[in-house]
């Protein structure tokens, strides 16, 4: 006998919904679900397969705990004391940032993952945090926080009502969006371009997105900034700023326009390899659309200016008029949300409230550099103690960070190791204790983040479409038990974990003025929450405080999880509307046009007028059935176009030698890598690009299929050292290496060894 049941797919920004089919309780096949109220039947390969990433035979099991060296398996109850008489040794004789916690990509693919990680980091009490958003996202966080106070205020095009798209280094076509949540991205665009409007793409490759653009500018990587700050610049020398409804919301606009006064479309042109006019053009272009929107994604982030690209991308749309307005750049409002605050100045957002040790990098949004981790670990000063113990949750910054070998030889020296990973790969390999979470189709799924970035406000949830097999344990209950041990309450209920956060959230609540709940007993509103256990009460409770919810019986059409559970395809809650000026936290409750960080960082910039990069430049590049490192063990999702190739201009080619297939090898600062070439126009000439998440070679692994088609990891290529100075994130485009071929003998000895 088969079934259905509904998921919401964890493989991607897009959140499509799915219909899966289970047989004898295992995931057989995925299907869109036509009836989802935002994906409305799209899927893509990944979403097809997977039941095959449900099913993989590799995933872990059971836990595993280290005995004399080596990993076995191990009871849960096992693995939970060695966590404990792992870390607390070391928070009570070194202190609390002496442990580290490192949060990887997956976790903001899970409800777990948005609920849980965040009470451990304050339980215990660690500054030493480190995720996957410092070598991807972290400059449009800085730049939001600088702009509007809120670090996690980040506008979204209005995909399905703009006329104008100018995307820069985005290719949605193989990535689904990201920081832009929208179920088929590709048929949104194709759909721009009936309705008769323009979609531009800035980007040093043909992607699959420029080759559908109407212009496709091919800039030279890491150019971004300077060819948006031409674009500002004409603007305002053109007479086109007309920011309208937006005017009494801003701040600085005539210092906005002095500091950009060297930002001359012919002073940017030879650097951006980018003419004049074509730049003038873009601006113009911009202005006269009816509606239009600029978005920038991680070719735009991982560069040496970031920031002051993400910055120019919101102040495109400032000065053009597009931002909160209809068919431009919106602020979502996701129902999970806090109960909105009327308008009104806010704390702001600060930079630098604590540095790393070694190279003093300046924390942003309570992070430190991912590229930093390594040092922090084995390099001692005179300020602090090293990380001497590592909580790490669905990463694997040994592939996902720069010098892997560097880092791989840090995670050795560690006293204590503990990841929350379903396989064993390049990082929990070096783990004391690995805690394995269930199959996707094992757990529950409401996308706290990416609710907050889509482009049409709407709300879903799916419980488990499978129950968990004997033996595993929920990964809301790992982490629970995990923040229990790693804060010397080991051995406590974990569901005291949720209770403890209902009780201080309703707390709070009612003394609120601003709260639906405002006066009333936090007790009796407990005692409201529905749900079957601890993690969905606290979604029921986050539902019913939000700006939708009904406020516990105060608006009775509003959102509970009972009437979600009512609607199994999700709640369509509307269009995105215009929000200012209530998102706003800066301090003086306007947009702050020209922060003091983002001035200060403008110096830098104009000296990248006179820069020039000899030889070959490295980029990364997204393939639409791969997701970093943790797809690459299916073998529905590897093969085909994605593969670890080095994309080579033809002319460069025949300038080297090199044929298509021919081994080449890449050399950077942090090491050098072979990968065979792949000779393509889709290149600019002196431009080469290598997909990330590659390099599945090292030994102890438990990842059979990836291990057997390894590819090249293309940060051991960096040396960590380039980074986003306001934003900590890792330079990953735009990099100098140099390129050779290898003799075929060379070749041939190079794979028997490998």
């Amino acid at each position: 006998m088969s079934r259905t049941a509904l998921r919401i797919c964890p493989l991607c920004e897009a959140t499509c919904g799915l219909t899966l089919t289970i047989e004898e309780g295992r995931v057989t096949r995925a299907r869109g679900d036509r009836d989802d109220v935002f994906s409305q039947g799209f899927i893509c390969p990944k979403g097809a397969a997977l039941p095959a990433v449900d099913g993989d035979p590799d995933r872990l099991r059971t836990p595993l705990v280290r005995v004399d060296g080596e990993l076995r398996e191990a009871t849960w109850e096992e693995a939970f004391d060695a966590v404990a008489a792992g870390i607390r040794p070391v928070v009570e004789r070194y202190g609390p940032h002496s442990v580290g916690v490192v949060l990887g990509n997956p976790n903001v693919h899970t409800m777990a993952g948005a609920l849980y990680p965040p009470l451990l980091i304050a339980g215990l009490g660690t500054r030493s945090l480190f995720t996957a958003s410092t070598v991807d996202q972290m400059p449009k966080h800085v730049s939001s926080g600088l702009l509007f106070g809120d670090a996690t205020a980040i506008p979204v095009p209005d995909l399905d009502h703009t006329d104008h798209l100018l995307l820069i280094g985005a290719n949605p076509l193989e990535s689904n969006g990201s920081l832009c949540t929208a179920p088929d991205f590709p048929g949104r665009l194709k759909a721009l371009k009936a309705r008769g409007g323009t979609l531009t793409v800035i980007d040093p490759r043909r992607t699959r997105t420029a080759r559908l653009a109407d212009r496709h500018i091919a800039v030279r990587p890491g150019t971004d900034a300077l060819l948006l700050a031409a674009t500002a610049y004409t603007l305002f020398d053109e007479h086109l700023v007309d920011p309208g409804a937006l005017t009494p919301h801003l701040q600085g606009l005539d210092e906005l326009r002095d500091a950009l006064r060297d930002f001359t479309p012919e002073s940017v042109a030879e650097a951006c390899d980018v003419d004049a006019d074509t730049i003038r053009t873009l601006a113009r272009e911009l202005a006269a659309a009816p509606t239009a929107a600029v978005y920038g994604r991680i070719g735009s982030c991982t560069v040496p200016h970031g920031t002051l690209a993400s910055w120019l991308v919101d102040v495109l749309n400032i000065l053009t008029g597009n931002l909160d307005r209809p068919g431009g750049a919106l602020f979502p409002q996701a129902a999970t949300d806090k109960t909105p605050r009327p308008a009104g100045p806010g704390r702001g957002f600060a930079l630098g409230r604590w540095h790393s040790r070694v190279s003093r990098h300046p924390e942003a949004k309570g992070e430190l550099p991912l590229s930093a981790l390594a040092e922090e670990i084995d390099t001692v000063t005179d300020v602090g103690e090293p990380v001497r113990a590592l909580v790490v949750v669905a990463a694997n910054p040994v592939l996902s960070a720069p010098d892997g070998n560097g880092l791989d030889k840090a995670l050795d020296s560690l006293d204590f190791m503990v990841s929350v990973d379903p396989y064993l790969n390049e990082t929990s390999r070096h783990a004391h204790v690995v805690l394995p979470p269930p199959p996707p189709a094992q757990s529950p799924h409401h996308d706290f983040a990416f609710n907050s970035l889509a482009i049409r406000n709407q709300v879903r949830y799916t419980r488990p479409a499978v129950p968990l097999e004997p033996g595993r344990m929920a990964e809301t209950e790992i982490l629970a038990r995990l923040i229990l041990a790693a804060t010397g309450m080991h051995g406590a209920d974990p569901a005291a974990v949720d209770a403890m956060v209902i009780d201080q959230t309703l707390g709070k609540a009612v003394e609120d003025p601003n709260s639906p709940v405002h006066g009333r007993d936090p007790k009796e509103l407990a005692a409201l929450l529905t749900g079957d256990n601890g993690p969905e009460r606290r979604l029921d409770m986050m539902l019913r405080l939000g700006p939708y919810g009904d406020g516990f019986g105060v608006r009775p059409d509003g959102l509970s999880l009972e009437k979600l559970l009512d609607h199994p395809h999700g709640i369509d809650l509307g269009p995105l509307r215009p929000r200012l000026p209530q998102p706003l936290k800066t301090r003086s409750g306007k947009v702050e046009l020209l922060p003091g960080p983002i001035a200060a960082d403008l110096p830098r910039l104009r000296a990248a007028l006179d820069e020039r990069a000899d030889g070959f430049v490295l980029v990364g590049r997204r393939h639409l059935r791969s997701n970093n490192s943790w797809l690459h063990n299916v073998p529905a999702l590897t093969g085909g176009s994605n593969r670890c190739t080095l994309h080579l201009h033809p002319d460069d080619a025949a300038r080297l030698g090199v044929v298509d297939g021919q081994p080449v090898r890449i050399t950077g600062a942090g090491g050098a890598v072979t990968a065979p070439a792949e000779v393509t126009d889709a290149v600019r000439r002196g431009v080469v690009s290598l997909p990330h998440g590659w390099g599945h070679d090292r030994p102890g692994t438990r990842m059979r299929h990836a291990a057997g088609d390894p590819g090249a990891n293309v940060n051991q290529l960096l040396d960590g050292s380039l980074l986003d100075p306001l934003s900590g994130n890792a330079v990953l485009n735009g990099v100098p290496v140099e390129v050779a071929p290898l003799a075929a003998e060379k070749a041939e000895r190079l794979e028997a060894l490998t």
